[in-house]
């Protein structure tokens, strides 16, 4: 007993972490977790939702052990974190010392900021994924395939969705996402059943570092459901600075009734400066229908993508569900391709969610 009480009494060890390239150096007291304790030091570290979910503040831990508040994996690929990569924000430092390395993602993005926008307009693409454009009150800058975080009066918590769009050199006034309905969401349960328009919604973007990066090399974009929208951004942003880049495109859908911007992705491929394959692949497509295209699993048709877009060094950019993209980065590291050439963005809803440990 009396030892117990001396443990209440006793000073708190504080941890120190160093953070490069920053040059950083400060302490973790008690709980904080790495990112707090550094936003705390004026530490720039980059973030955004801080719950585990956007991976922004993905960084490679150098030395040192941490716990990890919610499960890395959620986010993270089984193969990042065998390279030493963490979540700075649900990660709590264990060791005296901890060393961190942020790799910068080189996104030379304009800083986010907040607007204020209405719904103008949202249609049906699916049953169940919806075109919604917003008018804003001024223009917005973005990067093709970057997010905004959407919320609104009431809402429990902003809910990030993806630009549609190529960005426009002067900023968009109207933003387009493609939003698929989550079933018992309460976000886009109000959004299908039209209960937004007129409501003023909160706009803070931009967000997210998932980019086309600078290259030669050949590019296999993968996928699926509303992921669709980021690729699709970057894509047309591509072809209208004339990138000349062998590229194919997987899109994985249950059914046939479930594809969409088919047009779009036509206008691309005809527009592209280089070879472009599209395939589409239908994991549900009943046996009878007159479909005499892929399928099966999008990610099951990685090999025959490579085959396409022969050559090292072949540049991976994915969207979709977090069962697509793990699987995906599991075969194309098989494959030969370079962790620092998987690039993505994991679709999460509260069906996916991490929980807390």
């Amino acid at each position: 007993m009396v030892g117990f009480l001396k443990s209440l009494f006793r000073p708190k060890v504080k941890k120190a972490v160093s953070v490069q390239p920053f040059g950083s150096y400060f302490e973790v007291c008690g709980s904080e977790t790495l990112l707090e304790a550094a936003l705390m030091n004026d530490v720039p570290f980059p973030h955004n939702c801080t719950v585990g979910t956007c991976g922004a503040c993905k960084c490679r831990l150098i030395s040192g052990q941490v716990k990890a508040i919610t499960d890395f994996g959620y986010t993270l690929s089984k193969q990042e974190i065998e390279a030493g990569f963490i979540l700075a924000c649900q990660a709590v430092p264990l060791d005296e010392e901890t060393r961190l390395e942020v790799v910068s993602s080189g996104i030379d993005a304009p800083p986010p900021e907040k607007y204020t926008g209405k719904v103008a307009e949202a249609r049906s693409l699916t049953h169940d994924i919806m075109l919604v454009e917003i008018a804003l009150d001024r223009p917005l800058k973005y990067v093709a395939g970057q997010y905004a975080n959407v919320e609104y009066s009431g809402l429990s918590r902003a809910r990030s969705y993806s630009f549609a769009d190529a960005p426009d050199i002067n900023g968009r006034s109207r933003v387009s996402f493609m939003i698929r309905k989550v079933p018992g969401g309460e976000f886009t349960e109000a959004l299908h059943a039209g209960a937004l328009e007129g409501k003023e919604l909160s706009i803070d973007a931009p967000h997210g570092d998932f980019y086309l990066r600078t290259s030669v090399a050949p590019m296999v974009c993968i996928a699926g459901g509303s992921g669709l929208a980021p690729l699709l951004s970057i894509l047309e942003d591509a072809r209208k600075k004339r990138v000349e880049r062998p590229c194919t495109v997987l899109f994985g859908a249950r059914t046939s009734a479930d594809l969409y911007a088919l047009d779009q992705l036509d206008n691309i491929s005809k527009g592209w400066r280089g070879s472009f394959h599209f395939i589409p692949v239908l994991s549900h497509e009943p046996e009878d229908s007159d479909w005499n295209g892929a399928r099966g699993l999008v990610t099951s048709f990685i090999s025959d993508a490579l085959e396409k877009e022969p050559g090292e060094g072949a540049e991976f950019y994915m969207c979709g569900p977090p069962g697509m993209i793990d699987s995906a980065i599991e075969i194309a590291s098989r494959e030969g391709i370079a962790l620092e050439n998987i690039h993505y963005d994991k679709f999460t809803d509260q069906s996916t969610q991490a929980p807390k440990s």
